[in-house]
């Protein structure tokens, strides 16, 4: 297919063209990352409903643990399988049919009568996620151009600002509601499901084109010499991811129990506090793409790091002004190399764009279940306070980022293949 043949102000959802090669198609970047807010503010309805089920099931910080671990441990396991699945046979109609997966689980959430019943309805929202990460990453990928970073970044400021709404969530929602508020969501993901078919038919273009063929024969570029160095290139990038997550985790899943234990608060006004930190977070995802263009990927990797680490350790023991203002700021800071991390690891694999997306996005999600199910029996073995002290140290393990190579050394090593 041509580029001329279809004009700019066609309706129809365009392919990737030769000429597409170099440019942002930002309508379809733009599809994306809102279904990417709707699929992670579904996500978002699990920890939001934390406190409801803890009190209205009895539940011990073990079990809402356990709750957290399940959802992101099904999708971990999952995606990196799913992508590379996609890698080998890409398959459009599993945006859509991941969604669907998810409208079950906010369905199944909804009429839970007990704790197994919860169990099971995560799953199935555990393995929507799983179906649309890799894949999702891919289309960003796709319609980036040469405009890597922006593109990821849009694609994940979505999913950030998703994860974001969960203490909105329980405010708004399942404070005045209870469990059965979930039922709304069902919407949410009947929406997404037809934004998902527009992209799906987009996708499809784009394999009748031979544009991604194109994109995965770069992965030949790779020197067999240099394999060993990539691997262990990418065990310190996914330690990083391990230390990130665990320490968003914590935050996420638990710091609003501290500020009720602490400063006496209401479950309400303590999720804002959460707020703070993942909506700053999801502003952070959103520039961290673009000044990593500009200033070098492993660099923001490791700013992101380096800066949140002081104020991280001021944390816990700051009053409660203070504490909004520095979740807001450990959280934009922390979380502006999330879509950057991505974009590293597919430079360092290229041509394998699903399987990397797969094993990093869902990397974060699985270490930060087993982060809280860790974490909820450290809270209930020595106490809330004790246990987010020790997490305020783990940005300081972000200086690991010196192991990894230099961008510049990383186009060296795949021939330039990353450009």
């Amino acid at each position: 297919m041509s580029s001329s043949s279809l004009p700019k102000t066609s309706t129809t959802p365009p392919s990737a063209s030769a000429s597409d090669a170099k440019r942002t198609i930002f309508s379809v970047l733009l599809a994306i990352s809102l279904v990417h807010l709707f699929n992670d503010s579904m996500q978002s309805v699990i920890p939001a409903i934390f406190p409801i089920l803890k009190e209205t099931m009895q539940l011990s910080y073990t079990q809402i643990g356990w709750i957290a671990f399940t959802i992101n441990f099904t999708a971990s396991i999952m995606q990196p399988f799913v992508g590379l699945f996609s890698d080998k046979r890409p398959t459009p109609a599993l945006l859509p049919l991941g969604m669907a997966f998810t409208f079950t689980g906010m369905l199944l959430l909804a009429l839970a009568p007990s704790y197994t019943a919860v169990l099971v309805a995560v799953v199935f929202v555990g393995l929507g996620s799983a179906a649309f990460h890799p894949e999702g990453s891919k289309v960003s990928n796709l319609a980036a151009g040469n405009r890597r970073g922006l593109a990821q970044s849009i694609f994940q400021v979505g999913g950030n600002a998703g994860q974001s709404l969960a203490p909105l969530l329980t405010s708004l929602i399942f404070v005045p509601f209870g469990q059965f508020g979930a039922i709304g969501f069902t919407g949410v993901a009947a929406a997404g499901i037809i934004v998902q078919i527009f992209i799906a038919r987009w996708y499809n273009g784009t394999l009748k084109s031979g544009a991604l063929n194109k994109k995965a024969r770069v992965a030949r570029a790779i020197k067999p010499e240099l394999k060993q160095r990539i691997r262990f290139a990418m065990v310190v990038l996914i330690l990083l991811v391990f230390i990130r997550s665990w320490y968003v985790s914590s935050v996420g899943s638990y710091y609003s129990f501290l500020l009720i234990d602490q400063f006496k608060v209401g479950v309400g006004e303590a999720q804002l506090y959460v707020f703070l930190f993942l909506a700053a977070g999801a502003v952070g995802t959103f520039f961290g793409g673009p000044l990593a263009d500009r200033f070098g990927k492993r660099n923001l990797i490791f700013i992101s790091m380096a800066a949140a680490a002081p104020l991280a350790l001021l944390l816990p023991y700051a009053n409660l002004l203070w504490t909004g203002i520095l979740l807001a700021c450990v959280g934009f800071i922390v979380t502006s190399s999330f879509s950057v991390t991505v974009v590293y690891a597919q430079m360092l694999v290229p041509g394998r764009i699903g399987m990397v997306s797969g094993l990093i996005t869902g990397l974060a999600f699985g270490l930060g279940g087993i982060g809280a199910l860790v974490l909820g029996n450290m809270i209930d073995a020595i106490g809330i306070s004790p246990v987010m002290q020790i997490c305020s140290f783990l940005p300081i393990l972000g200086l690991l980022t010196f192991l990894l190579p230099s961008d510049q050394k990383l186009s060296e090593w795949t021939d330039g293949a990353s450009d």
